[in-house]
């Protein structure tokens, strides 16, 4: 997308919204890899004057350890922030209640965070998923031999099949499928013998599975719910927001969107935008509802 696409909306963007929402990899981070510095330092600064969310296709893990190990914000800012794994399938907030790890709904290695709810496939969507997913990958070609880490990966919500694996190099999971005509025909071919489930491509090399209707419009939704912040007065960041990109689902449910090619682009528009906000005094931004509280 990148400059020729500077913006994409659904409709006339909010001028200083009232909360932003960022995909993850690719947009915030390079994929599965740690968020630099630059990008980190302009997030602190969004989340000092506005409510943030992070909605991803990744599991928790991946936002512990790419994003909230190399954020570096204090209490007060991780208590702006939203983190919503697996397209909203599941939902964790900062500081409401005083979680720890052994607080109910807390996560090991992740002090202060409490999941808020779960949506998750049963045991039998999950292995019969598993098994349609490497049967239809195997009968198509795309079953690869080398691979970095797992190819399929229960996440609880959401099932996550990685052509190359989950630890797979940035060049090769770019190289691997450019165009994106093979994860759209195993997309194509998992959906057919899942009609129950939802079935979409992910990012770079993967195909994912949740319950049907879960996506990210899905997670937004739920946001707008438990925020009390309508979705018009939300901004919206990704670098998918093409009609077969993941994340474009968000655009058709006409939240406001903004376009970008990667975390630079990301890390100069988050910057302008929280000054932009600071000098119009927008503080935690106006009816923001029970933003970082987590009440669903």
């Amino acid at each position: 997308m990148g400059d020729n696409h500077p913006m994409t909306t659904s409709s006339d963007a909010p001028a200083l919204p009232a909360l932003v929402a960022f995909d993850l990899d690719d947009t915030l981070a390079p994929s599965k890899s740690a968020m630099p510095e630059p990008m980190a330092a302009a997030l602190r600064s969004l989340l000092d004057v506005v409510p943030v969310c992070v909605i991803s296709g990744g599991q928790i893990g991946q936002f512990r350890d790419q994003l909230l190990a190399h954020l570096g914000a204090d209490d007060a800012e991780l208590s702006q922030l939203h983190l919503m794994p697996t397209c909203g399938t599941r939902y964790y907030v900062h500081g409401a209640g005083g979680a720890d790890d052994r607080s109910p709904g807390a996560i090991e290695g992740m002090p202060g965070w409490r999941l808020v709810y779960a949506n998750d496939l049963s045991p039998q969507q999950i292995e019969e998923g598993f098994a349609v997913v490497e049967a239809e990958a195997r009968r198509l070609g795309l079953w690869e031999e080398r691979t970095w880490g797992d190819i399929l990966e229960d996440r609880g919500s959401q099932i996550t099949f990685s052509a190359l694996g989950q630890e797979a190099p940035l060049q090769a999971k770019r190289a691997w499928d450019p165009t994106g005509e093979k994860k759209g025909a195993l997309r194509d071919a998992v959906a057919a013998r899942l009609p129950g489930l939802e079935v979409r491509s992910g990012g770079s090399t993967s195909v994912d599975i949740t319950l049907k209707g879960v996506d990210k419009a899905y997670g937004m939704t739920r946001l707008a719910e438990v925020t009390g912040i309508p979705g018009e007065r939300m901004l919206f960041v990704g670098d998918r927001l093409d009609p077969e990109g993941n994340d474009y689902p968000v655009l058709a449910l006409g939240i406001p969107c903004h376009a970008v090619s990667g975390w630079e682009e990301t890390a100069i528009f988050v910057a302008d935008l929280a000054q932009r906000i600071a000098s119009a005094g927008a503080g935690a931004a106006p009816d923001s509802g029970t933003a970082g509280s987590g009440g669903a």
